[in-house]
């Protein structure tokens, strides 16, 4: 099969497209180095001419209406005008209509860009990947105290088993029109403390003292409030927190690089 990647040279893409090609596929990526503006529509028509499916993992952590968003829409205005049946497979977030975050709320957008479309679509939602879980658990730290928004807690995701899935679903059967697949998560939730124990382990520190601040607006009640974690009806998968942090440098970074 060939198969667009969009953001195929990010993160996440980068791994949809290793995996597309060890499974014997064209993947073909998709970006503004290739020629390829999704916020334009500049060589979109050229890039989905004769492609069996398109994996849309592009994505702009400051300007998501203009690419996740956008690029949704003209993907399915592009294949229309086409006449292709090709089967686009979008990654959303789980919980991102629960939360009013503005780059929820433009995943949210993304997915209604898809149903609205008219073309074979397949929206898959998952949990925060591995990094974002470390960055949670050490951006509120400052010295021995390990700040966090009342109760929170995460169930983050192997950003590989992510990428295989979205494959898993791009060579797969496509359905007659929209449809949400399956949300996905990892194996475990973690609380704040938890993490923050696991990455000061990992560093080789003392676990810091935990200091909850009471979450303030929408926003930060629904991360609190346990919004992003999924539902009884996910399939889980992929390795463990404790798995992923032994792979990564230490000490841990502090910094947190969108995965797309």
């Amino acid at each position: 099969m060939r198969i667009v990647v969009t953001g195929g040279s990010g993160d996440l893409g980068g791994r949809v497209v290793r995996e597309l090609v060890a499974r014997g596929h064209e993947a073909v990526p998709a970006s503004r180095r290739s020629g390829v503006d999704l916020s334009t529509g500049a060589g979109l028509d050229a890039a989905l001419d004769g492609t069996d499916a398109v994996v849309h993992a592009a994505t702009s952590q400051t300007k998501p209406q203009d690419v996740d968003v956008a690029g949704a829409r003209r993907i399915g205005e592009s294949l229309r005008r086409l006449g292709s049946p090709a089967h686009v497979v979008s990654i959303s977030i789980v919980g991102s209509d629960r939360i009013p975050y503005p780059y929820y709320r433009a995943k949210v957008d993304s997915e209604k860009a898809l149903e609205d479309a008219g073309v074979p679509a397949t929206v898959l939602r998952a949990t925060q990947f591995h990094s974002l879980a470390a960055f949670f658990g050490t951006a509120g730290r400052i010295g021995p105290i390990s700040m966090t928004l009342g109760d929170m807690r995460i169930q983050p995701v192997d950003i590989d088993w992510v990428a295989s899935r979205l494959v898993d679903l791009a060579v797969g059967q496509a359905p007659d029109g929209y449809r949400r697949a399956t949300d996905i998560a990892g194996p475990t939730a973690y609380g704040m403390s938890e993490l923050s124990t696991l990455l000061a382990e990992h560093d080789g520190r003392r676990p810091p003292r935990l200091v909850r601040l009471p979450a303030v607006g929408k926003v930060m009640r629904g991360f609190a409030e346990g919004h992003i974690l999924p539902g009884p009806e996910v399939e889980t998968g992929g390795m463990t927190f404790e798995d992923w942090l032994a792979t990564q440098p230490v000490p841990m970074p502090r910094r947190f690089h969108s995965p797309t």
